[in-house]
């Protein structure tokens, strides 16, 4: 057998926690500080998929940028009301 070499990086317990903060942040961002929390949560997407957990990491990123967008609608939405 021959010995196949992986371009991608390992995945490690380290990226799964960053993965899974940032899909917490997503759903806190539509409650509380939207675009704080969804900062915080792109960030640790982003991280979390640079140290190889992929495409999760990625997911994570995408959906703190929607859940920021949603708590902005839903601040503006009840803010103006």
């Amino acid at each position: 057998m021959a010995d196949m070499h992986s371009t991608a990086r390992p995945r490690g317990n380290a990226a799964r926690i960053c993965t899974i903060l940032g899909f917490v942040f997503a759903v806190v961002a539509v409650f509380l500080a939207p675009v704080l929390f969804g900062i915080v949560g792109v960030v640790l997407g982003i991280v979390g998929a640079v140290m190889g957990d992929k495409p999760l990491g990625w997911y994570a990123a995408a959906a703190s940028v929607v859940g920021a967008i949603i708590g902005i609608v839903l601040t503006a939405a009840i803010l103006n009301s």
